[in-house]
């Protein structure tokens, strides 16, 4: 498990390179209990892979693509971070995309902020529209997807692509809520795109459980109000894949949380603010 230890770190650290502040030399990891000296050297130093982005977004381990492909959202261009170091482009433009993730099949899955919609990439290249509207009126922004062990896509909608000129187009949201959805059967005729839960004010990103019974999701909407919401969510998945109410796993002080990973230990990495937090499966703090 260390190779995917690190690459998950390494993922959600790279989300923040554009959108962070650059921290003070010095150590760079901070052990909130002792359980973190299994996952993480303590004096690990942080090695800069890329820094010529605009707003680093979206990233995903993709080896039949080349890497770690992620987003410049702003930049309005996919790329991918190869072993070697070097950085390709992969589309561009790419429709602001953000959140990234994998089929089944190995396909990549993308939000559009630019279309407001999800979309997957087909090995031939065609694109195949998986959801952009709800109820007969178009999505707000698609953010971040993640598919479920039984092949359902899952995304988040907040409305960040609608609001921030430099990630989409700036418009009026159709939606009267930003929720959380579920695309079963995605690709297909009977392909059908469900509201999960509304209960976050923006929720941005998402990952489940190893086991698949817990959804957690990071509730970003003090990024826009400094009275709403800033703290990872979690959910519980039922048997037919509905969402019980909604708890709070991890309160964030400083920043939102945006994206989620979930590693086969089933701990919990959010980038936020300040940097990678990492959670126990039971919502400790670890560092």
């Amino acid at each position: 498990m260390p190779n995917l230890h690190r690459r998950v770190v390494l993922a959600a650290g790279l989300g923040l390179l554009a959108a962070s502040t650059v921290r003070a030399a010095g150590a760079v990891v901070r052990v909130d209990d002792p359980r973190l000296d299994a996952l993480i050297d303590p004096a690990a130093p942080i090695r800069t892979l890329f820094d010529d982005g605009r707003w680093c977004e979206g990233p995903c381990w993709a080896p039949g693509l080349g890497g770690l492909v992620f987003s410049d959202t702003k930049a309005n261009r996919i790329r991918v971070l190869a072993d070697d170091r070097s950085v390709k482009t992969l589309f561009d433009p790419s429709e602001n995309g953000n959140g990234n993730t994998l089929d089944g099949q190995g396909r990549l899955i993308t939000c559009e902020h630019r279309t407001r919609r999800v979309v997957r990439r087909e090995p031939d290249g065609t694109k195949i529209v998986l959801a952009d509207a709800f109820a007969g009126r178009r999505l707000n922004s698609p953010n971040d997807a993640v598919v479920a062990a039984d092949g359902a896509v899952w995304f988040t909608d907040p409305v960040f692509g609608i609001t921030q000129p430099e990630e989409g187009i700036l418009a009026e949201p159709e939606q009267g809520a930003r929720r959380v959805y579920r695309v079963t059967a995605p690709g297909t005729p009977a392909a059908k795109v469900e509201a999960m839960t509304d209960a976050l004010d923006q929720p941005n990103g998402l990952a489940f459980a190893p086991d698949g019974r817990t959804l957690y999701v990071s509730e970003s909407g003090a990024s826009l109000n400094p009275e709403a919401g800033r703290a990872v969510m979690a959910f519980s998945v039922g048997a037919d894949g509905r969402l019980g109410p909604p708890r709070t796993f991890a309160p964030i002080e400083a920043g939102v949380p945006d994206g989620l990973k979930v590693d086969g230990a089933g701990r919990v990495y959010a980038a936020c603010g300040d940097g990678i937090r990492i959670f126990a499966p039971d919502g400790t703090p670890l560092g």
